[in-house]
C-alpha cells in the first residue's frame, strides 16, 4: 500500500518510513510465509488511510513484529517501558514506530501520545492484556485499549495471531505440537464503541474492554480463547459496525 509515501499531508520522515515499511515487507512477508508458513487474512478489514485503534491476543514476543509483517501499513505499537532499557532494541523499536508505556498504571503520557497519533491517521497497536499469556488463551485484560478508543473515538480492528505459542520466547506452551511452526494473522471486521446503553445509562470501562476482547477471541480457535470461551458466541451489545468512521481524515471515503 504506497498511497501514503504520496500523502503531502503526512510529515516527510513519516513518508519516509513508510516506504521503508513498504520496501521492507516486500522481503519479510515471504520469508515468514516460507520459514514460518504464515497465511494472513483479513487484509480487506484494513482501511488505506485513517487512523484505527488495533488490538490483538499476545502469545509471544515476536507478535508485535508478526503483525506489523502481515499488515499493509504500519502499527505503531504501545510496547512495555523496559524495551527502554537495551540500546539496540530501543533503536529498532524507535524507527518502527513504538512508544513506551509503564505497565500496571495509568500511564497518561502514553495514553495521549497514542490518542494523538490516532487524531493523525496512525494505525495504533496494543495489547489488551498487556502481558503475554502463560496458558496460551486470553486472559484478564487491562482498560487502557478501551479508554484510547473512548478519548480518541477511533474505530478498532480486532485482531488474532494463531500459532506463536510454538515460537522461541512464547509465554506458554504451544497448544497444538508442531514440528514446523504454523501461524496465522487475522484482521477482523471494524468496529466503533457504543458507551451510552440504548436505556441512557454509561458502560463501564471493565464492561466496553470486554466488548473488544470478546471480538478478538471471536476470531480465535477454541483452544486460544481461554476466559472468553463461553462469552463470544455472538458480538456485546456495545460494538458497532455501521457507519465506521476513521479518525483523521480530511475528507473521510
Amino acid at each position: 500500500m504506497i498511497e501514503p509515501i504520496l500523502d503531502t499531508d503526512m510529515s516527510l520522515p513519516r513518508r519516509m518510513k513508510h516506504a521503508a515499511f513498504v520496501s521492507a515487507r516486500v522481503f519479510v512477508l515471504p520469508g515468514l510465509r516460507l520459514g514460518i508458513r504464515m497465511k494472513v487474512f483479513g487484509l480487506n478489514n484494513v482501511p488505506r488511510r485513517g487512523g484505527a485503534l488495533v488490538i490483538c491476543n499476545h502469545l509471544g514476543w515476536f507478535d508485535p513484529v508478526l503483525l506489523l509483517a502481515a499488515s499493509p501499513r504500519p502499527i505503531l505499537w504501545m510496547a512495555k517501558a523496559e524495551f527502554v532499557k537495551y540500546p539496540i532494541l530501543r533503536w529498532f523499536a524507535f524507527q518502527a514506530g513504538a512508544f513506551p508505556v509503564r505497565r500496571g498504571q495509568a500511564d497518561r503520557q502514553a495514553l495521549r501520545h497514542a490518542q494523538g497519533l490516532l487524531d493523525d491517521g496512525m494505525l495504533v497497536g496494543m495489547f489488551p492484556e498487556g502481558t503475554r499469556s502463560k496458558t496460551g488463551g486470553l486472559k484478564e485484560p487491562f482498560g487502557g485499549a478501551s479508554l484510547v478508543a473512548l478519548r480518541s473515538n477511533a474505530p478498532i480492528i480486532p485482531c488474532a495471531l494463531v500459532g506463536t505459542d510454538g515460537l522461541p520466547l512464547s509465554g506458554s506452551k504451544p497448544s497444538i505440537k508442531r514440528r514446523y511452526p504454523k501461524v496465522a494473522a487475522i484482521f477482523g471486521e471494524p468496529f466503533v464503541l457504543e458507551h451510552v446503553a440504548p436505556d441512557g445509562t454509561k458502560r463501564s470501562l471493565d464492561d466496553l474492554t470486554d466488548a473488544m476482547m470478546i471480538e478478538i477471541a471471536r476470531l480465535l480457535p477454541e483452544q486460544y480463547r481461554g476466559i472468553y470461551a463461553d462469552r463470544c458466541a455472538e458480538s456485546h451489545p456495545a460494538v458497532k459496525r455501521e457507519s465506521v468512521v476513521f479518525t483523521g481524515l480530511a475528507d473521510p471515503d
